[in-house]
């Protein structure tokens, strides 16, 4: 017997080349990565990953005569110009081909599309989560019992009277079954056509027949009937045991210029998508302060212009607030990442650390500070907000603060932060 496959190669026919090509041009890959991800949007960066990477990392391995394998002879038709033992001139620079060879042509880089899975294998491969004290990563569900209508069948604990009742009515009403009190008032009628005198026989057989028939009516169709019960239906639905919300607090004071927001933005792109390398579910929550805070959307966390001074407690008493309202920390894993560039009064501080330490940290999971801008650049030394949160960063093992001064420090801060051989207790 033989078999022959006809089926449609799959998109996925080259996944053994592919998975090799990306072994050996890991390095590329991840940096090209890295870069891609600058340009994207916070919750635009779960998707595909079209990176590019230079040709040079495509180059395979040849084999070729070496210069002393012997002697060769060369028939070339044409030749006007040279005689045996002439010496050829070596060709002008930049004539060849490659990426970046002077003043001659060169090759696009390689384009390469990441898929979600592959980009987040590359970029948190050696990265977890920490104090993960709730739920496993990335795979369970749990089964939630849920409302799903009413069924004709089912056990007398599920019996939902009020609907049962309802269509009792509505078939009785239907079927014109005759009330107590109306019965009684035929009752009454007949007592008094006999009580009548001289009685009046045709009247007392008609009521008579009347007070039978309301009576069989009403034993016939009864209060509740089988086909008027109905029973509560539910049934299974899953339910991610893994999610998790993202607080993005940030200054937009003054003194936090474009390229302080573009550095916050960068940080906080990288722990969303980390979070949902490890949770089914991730809410982003964006926070922005002055004097004032206020939840807003994304576009205008980053882009609004409105500045005024700065009162960081009002970022955390909001995210308190939220929190409140639509995070139950019993069914949320809540992470938290504030950006600022250190400044704030002197008397808010303490307000500060009480509302972290006392009211946040006990929710969360992880709280990192991320202070951007050159370090003591504005008062000459360590910064206020820096000053108030290194001690409790100390104390608090759940709380991180670290420094931030241009592009290049955001992933190794984050790899700090985040690093897979931190505690998890």
């Amino acid at each position: 017997m033989q078999i022959t496959d006809r089926r449609l190669n799959t998109k996925g026919k080259s996944l053994g080349n592919r998975q090799r090509f990306m072994r050996r041009a890991k390095a590329e890959i991840r940096s090209a990565a890295r870069e891609a991800l600058k340009k994207r949007k916070i919750t635009e960066v779960e998707g595909s990953q079209k990176i590019s990477i230079s040709t040079k990392s495509l180059g395979e391995p040849s084999f070729g005569l070496g210069s002393d394998s012997g002697s060769r002879d060369f028939v070339l038709p044409g030749n006007k110009d040279f005689t045996v033992g002439d010496t050829i001139a070596k060709p002008p620079s930049g004539g060849g081909s490659g990426s970046g060879a002077g003043d001659g042509s060169g090759d696009d880089d390689f384009v390469f599309t990441l898929t979600k899975e592959e980009f987040l294998d590359l970029f948190f491969e050696d990265l977890k989560l920490p104090n993960l004290v709730k739920v496993q990563l990335k795979s369970l569900k749990s089964s939630k019992l849920a409302r799903a209508g009413f069924t004709t069948e089912g056990s007398p604990s599920r019996l939902n009277p009020a609907r049962t009742m309802r269509n009792s009515l509505a078939r009785r009403l239907a079927l014109n079954r005759p009330s107590l009190e109306r019965i009684a008032k035929a009752e009454a009628d007949l007592e008094a056509a006999v009580a009548q005198t001289p009685p009046d026989a045709a009247l007392i057989a008609e009521l008579t027949r009347q007070l039978e028939h309301l009576r069989h009516l009403r034993k016939a169709v009864a209060f509740v009937d089988p086909i008027d019960l109905r029973y509560n239906r539910h049934e299974r639905r899953p339910q991610p045991t893994t999610q998790a919300v993202m607080f993005c607090l940030m200054d937009v004071s003054a003194s936090m210029t474009e390229p302080l927001k573009d550095l916050a933005k960068r940080f906080f792109m990288l722990l969303n998508v980390f979070l949902t390398r490890h949770y089914r579910e991730v809410d982003v929550v964006f926070i922005r302060h002055t004097t004032e805070a206020q939840e807003v959307d994304q576009s205008t966390f980053f882009e609004a212009t409105a500045t005024g001074g700065t009162v960081v407690s009002t970022a955390l008493e909001e995210m308190k607030k939220v929190i409140d309202a639509r995070y139950p920390p019993r069914d949320w894993n809540i992470y938290a990442a504030q950006a600022s560039d250190g400044h704030n009064v002197s008397e808010d501080m303490h307000q500060c650390v009480t509302l972290l330490e006392q009211d946040l940290l006990p929710l969360c999971q992880y709280f990192a500070y991320i202070e951007v801008g050159h370090p003591g650049s504005s008062y000459g030394g360590e910064s206020v907000v820096w000053r108030g949160y290194t001690p409790l960063a100390k104390r608090v093992s759940k709380f991180a603060a670290r420094q931030v001064s241009d592009a290049g420090d955001i992933y190794p801060v984050f790899r700090d932060l985040f690093a897979a051989e931190k505690s998890t207790s």
